[in-house]
């Protein structure tokens, strides 16, 4: 199972926000690159990356930082916010992203992602951001009245190489992870499920682990890491013990 950083950026800067409300952010690095490197340093070999203010206006704001990240470092990079058609989703992938994550047009133009499945095969993979089994769109400004179960079969079927699982209701909280809506998923699709939102401490990684019998393949982990609640090696060392 793999452990993966998040980056969120906002006005070319590393924060976090508390349920996804970009009033509530906290600058923990000016300098992205920098943090995608310790990262690497750390260890890691994914790095989850979100161009916060894309999300909300549904095109890239962060551009500068996010090649500068992908050119800076050998991770894989998953990339998601504010990418809602094919000449995007090509753009990052010609530049070295290795996954491109879309969410909002998921909702607002599901053909899309069917399309895109099948012009980039094993490089989509599409962001559930859960509240109270809806889908969450537009940075988390709007619930959907689409049900998340819903759409994570139809992108299922779609071909999408993973499903990112957040319940918004824990992220950014450090109250820990909604473990039971992560396995409902999970255990009812035939396609990786990776989860976000809560993880607080190892013991979450250790509960979070027993999921992988039922699909679950990564952990993302945003707000403990730059809290310091979780060190990043002891982290990653728990979820790959056999």
């Amino acid at each position: 199972m793999l452990l993966i950083p998040a980056i969120d950026l906002k006005g070319g800067k590393c924060v976090r926000l508390r349920q996804g409300d970009l009033s509530q952010e906290t600058v923990y690095s000016d300098d992205p690159v920098a943090m995608a490197r310790h990262w690497e340093e750390q260890g890691a070999t994914w790095l989850h990356l979100v161009d916060l203010e894309g999300a909300v206006s549904g095109s890239a704001q962060n551009r500068e930082a996010i090649t500068r990240i992908v050119e800076a470092t050998r991770l894989q990079v998953q990339l998601g916010g504010g990418i809602r058609d094919l000449e995007t989703i090509r753009h990052w992938l010609e530049l070295g992203v290795e996954r491109v994550v879309l969410g909002t047009v998921a909702v607002q133009n599901p053909s899309l992602v069917a399309e895109a499945c099948q012009h980039f095969p094993g490089r989509i993979a599409v962001a559930l951001d859960i509240f109270q089994g809806r889908v969450a769109i537009k940075g988390w400004r709007e619930v959907s009245e689409i049900d998340a179960l819903a759409l994570a079969h139809f992108c299922a079927e779609c071909g999408v190489t993973a499903l990112i699982i957040t319940d918004i209701q824990r992220d950014g909280m450090l109250q820990g992870p909604n473990l039971q809506m992560t396995e409902a998923f999970a255990s009812q699709l035939e396609v990786p499920v990776i989860l976000s939102g809560g993880i607080s401490t190892l013991e979450d990684l250790q509960r979070v682990k027993a999921l992988h019998t039922c699909g679950v393949v990564g952990v993302i982990v945003g707000r403990a890491l730059y809290a310091g609640t979780i060190d990043f090696r002891q982290g990653k060392r728990i979820l790959e013990e056999g």
